[in-house]
């Protein structure tokens, strides 16, 4: 396994061991004590898979409070393009993004602890999108940041995005209530 830290040092892009053959190919897609070497110390209690047409658009996703959610994040068929939005009041990155593209083929996956917003577009005719999370879903506690938020400027990467209602009344990053700071998620 090998890791890369990206221009936000907390996010993380994990790179499995594949093994492959005339029959298919084998990795580990979680390994606890991997995980503990390399210095992150999470367990995590739900797992989420989505399948999404071509142009979806879905995010970008957060949770608060004692239900604030870490995820890592794959792509187990077709391809997708994964952002992780940093809203840590008084980071140095606040408001900046990291956008990885995961696939089928690359194996990769994106750990994006919580402290961070997320969404992924589909690059490809379908994909099915896998994220371990160390918190279970709560409604209560879920948020939104409108994925065009002109502050952020992300390109997707898609023409003619496919949007939920509930992702198009999302808010802007100016809108959002100071739920993390970075002082205190460094702790």
């Amino acid at each position: 396994m090998k890791i890369i830290k990206t221009d936000i040092s907390e996010i993380l892009i994990i790179l499995p061991d594949v093994y492959k053959d005339s029959r298919g190919y084998f990795f580990e897609s979680f390994n606890f004590n991997r995980f503990l070497i390399n210095d992150i110390e999470t367990s995590f209690v739900q797992d989420n898979i989505s399948k999404s047409s071509k142009g979806t658009i879905r995010g970008l996703h957060y949770q608060t409070g004692d239900k604030a959610q870490g995820k890592l994040c794959q792509v187990i068929k077709g391809k997708a393009l994964d952002i992780a939005l940093d809203i840590r009041f008084g980071s140095p990155t606040f408001g900046k993004y990291v956008s990885f593209e995961l696939s089928e083929d690359n194996h990769a996956q994106l750990w994006i602890p919580p402290g961070f917003a997320h969404g992924f577009s589909v690059l490809s005719d379908e994909a099915i999108f896998l994220y371990k999370c160390t918190e279970f879903y709560s409604k209560e506690h879920e948020r939104t940041i409108l994925y065009n938020d002109p502050q952020l400027n992300i390109n997707w990467g898609v023409d003619n995005p496919v949007i939920s209602e509930k992702d198009l009344n999302g808010k802007t990053l100016d809108e959002i209530e100071q739920d993390f700071t970075y002082s205190e998620m460094k702790k």
